[in-house]
């Protein structure tokens, strides 16, 4: 999905920057003039940073109750802009948003992963069933779920690979015994691994971080961007329609299998950011993986 065009050109990331900080530095009330006067072209200067304005606004909380914000981004959804699609409001799942806790910092050891999340046992089961997993190309979908990576100029591009079963998978299995199986370029050459059970919030945080603050020589989003990466995302792992509604997105989460893994192979460059995930859908016969990991060379298979 291309940037609705500003007088910078489509995609120009100045929009994004302007907002972000106009956002954190001036108080909302003498910004809210900004919208008096509705669009009637999202290429119109100023329409995209304005509908970046209102996307930081979301996820602090600005927007309530603001009549011309909220006719401006009603405007904004009539004329088809892809932010006025977020809701205008943070959700609970996204309560990690831009939050720092102090001494949690990025995964990047199995140690890490092993202390912020319970550890799946190993499956005889699962290892079997992995060996059966048949690979599913679908390359727009998984342009989809890089997206906030690539976008984000993270070093090495992510591995994203789709898998279909059989038979269906009982969720107890789905750990790394089934994922070692597969034949993903992260999991080769050796190296302990390890599978741990996770949540949506988990997911969507690591992906709205990985677009939000960029890659290692690369270019942050802003919240506004880096939100809607992430939505696309999240929805493209479960398998959904790109225009599909956050909260229903939500609401398919419970039905889905949540997997955070990381291994000591040498695809994984266990310096700045490592991501691993993996995701069982509701019928069980089809499984979603996305692995990254910045400031590594890009490597065959990758």
């Amino acid at each position: 999905m291309t940037r609705a065009g500003s007088d910078d050109g489509p995609g120009t990331p100045d929009d994004a920057k302007v907002a972000a900080r106009l956002a954190g530095t001036t108080p909302v009330r003498e910004l809210e003039p900004l919208f008096a006067e509705l669009p009637e072209d999202l290429r119109a200067p100023g329409v995209e940073m304005r509908a970046c304005l209102l996307g930081e606004f979301a996820l602090i909380g600005a927007r309530a109750g603001r009549k011309r914000m909220d006719a401006y981004a009603g405007r904004l959804r009539e004329l088809g802009h892809p932010l006025a699609r977020l809701p205008e409001t943070r959700l609970d799942v996204e309560h990690r948003f831009g939050v720092r806790v102090r001494g949690l910092g990025s995964v990047k050891t199995l140690r890490q992963l092993r202390s912020r999340l319970p550890e799946l046992p190993p499956s005889d089961t699962g290892a079997a069933a992995g060996r059966g997993a048949v690979g599913v190309d679908d390359d727009a979908r998984a342009r989809a779920v890089k997206r906030p990576f690539t976008e984000g100029g993270w070093a090495r591009t992510p591995e994203v690979r789709f898998f279909a079963l059989p038979v269906p998978l009982d969720p107890g299995d789905f750990g790394m015994s089934f994922l070692e199986r597969l034949p993903l370029a992260c999991l080769q050459g050796g190296g302990s691994a390890v599978a741990c059970a996770t949540t949506p919030d988990d997911v969507l945080n690591e992906l709205f971080s990985a677009a939000l603050h960029g890659g290692v020589g690369g270019r942050g989003q802003g919240s506004a961007y880096a939100r809607l990466y992430a939505w696309e995302s999240l929805c493209a792992l479960m398998d959904l329609p790109a225009r599909v509604p956050c909260l229903e997105a939500v609401r398919h989460t419970a039905d889905h299998r949540w997997v955070r893994f990381l291994a000591a192979t040498p695809w994984f460059h266990h310096d700045t950011a490592d991501v691993g995930f993996a995701v069982l859908d509701p019928s069980r016969t089809r499984v979603a993986v996305l692995a990254a990991t910045d400031t590594g060379p890009t490597a065959p298979g990758a």
